[in-house]
């Protein structure tokens, strides 16, 4: 038998995801609220000595984290599927820029920076037990007593429980904490609710509105052989990539890099949906012109409003999501 048939569940088990919402849940339900964690998503799988990390993409994220891997194949249990975050702690916060930086081709570099910047990881569901058994048709409440004993039983500073709360007004508070500088949000799931692999059955407030997008195409600044600004895409249900705005707040100390970057991959039709219209009465000919990219690049901004499927003003550029695969970049981000 291959090692990665001996996993509980198939690699390519996808985790269950969250649709955005405006405000903390408060319907009647049974609802448990845990913080939002800034950090990398995964599945961790481990058989024996056989363990493996797939990020929210399904790629593989082991070689990355090698101190991750080391941490679970450690572990008493031999048998065992969760879903965590991994995080990477620096000056009192969680930094996603340092876990960008793991993204690395060289194994040497990989390894200096595991040790000058160990990563841990944060657990808050179980898919399947330390014998192997399914929990994704239990109830998240009978899952989370599973992760609970399990959590208990490690006695590692590198593995950690996420708090939970069943107060809606505690959550609220957590919501409102923005100098823990390590969460950005809330996520809100019913305690009498599945598993659901690739569902957006969860919900998550955040601090900030912000969605991850597809750089669909670009355009140069003005006279200068310089991206101005990157044009952003969303997949609808036909799988269809729709222009949905553009975002011009680049550095101007990235702009030389990031313009030899995108033009090695322009490729028509950059966005197979609604595209980029031509020229208005507000944009000169220069303007409206645009560059097609081939669908590789996912970014993070943030918005304010969202009007006919599309951000009604320019949005603000958060940070490159190299960890994110650009299918995942649809509409149901922002409830639509």
């Amino acid at each position: 038998m291959a090692e990665a048939e001996a996993f509980p569940l198939p690699l390519d088990t996808a985790p269950m995801e969250a649709r955005l919402a405006q405000e903390i849940p408060v319907d009647g339900a049974a609802w448990q609220y845990e913080p939002k964690w800034d950090g990398f998503r995964c599945l961790a799988f481990k058989s024996g000595d056989a363990v493996d990390i797939r990020g929210k993409s399904g790629k593989p994220l082991g070689r990355y984290f090698p101190e991750i891997v080391g941490h679970l194949r450690s572990l008493p249990a031999s048998r065992f599927v969760i879903d965590g975050e991994i995080v990477i702690e620096l000056s009192g916060g969680y930094s996603f820029e340092a876990l960008q930086m793991r993204l690395h081709p060289a194994a040497s570099r990989i390894r200096k920076l595991s040790a000058e910047t160990p990563a841990k990881l944060i657990l808050f569901d179980m898919l399947a037990d330390t014998t192997g058994g399914d929990l994704r048709e239990r109830p998240l409440s009978t899952r989370r007593d599973v992760l609970e004993r399990f959590a208990k039983s490690l006695n590692s500073k590198d593995i950690e429980l996420s708090p939970v709360t069943l107060d809606a007004e505690e959550a609220g508070r957590w919501l409102t904490a923005r100098n823990t500088g390590r969460t950005d949000g809330i996520v809100a799931k019913r305690r009498d609710g599945q598993y659901l692999s690739g569902v957006r059955e969860m919900v998550k407030v955040k601090l900030l509105r912000s969605a991850d997008c597809v750089v669909g195409g670009f355009r140069y600044l003005g006279s200068k052989k310089e991206v101005g600004s990157l044009l952003l895409g969303l997949y609808d249900d036909d799988g269809k990539l729709d222009h949905v705005g553009f975002t011009s707040t680049i550095r101007n100390e990235d702009r030389a890099a990031l313009t030899r970057r995108l033009e090695k991959l322009r490729q028509a039709p950059g966005f197979t949906g609604n595209a980029p219209g031509g020229p208005s009465r507000w944009s000169t000919e220069r303007s409206a012109a645009w560059e097609p990219l081939k669908p590789t690049l996912v970014v993070e901004v943030r918005f304010d409003h969202v009007t006919g499927r599309r951000f009604r003003h320019g949005t603000r550029l958060l940070r490159w999501r190299p960890d994110k695969a650009p299918h995942q970049c649809t509409f149901e981000q922002l409830g639509l």
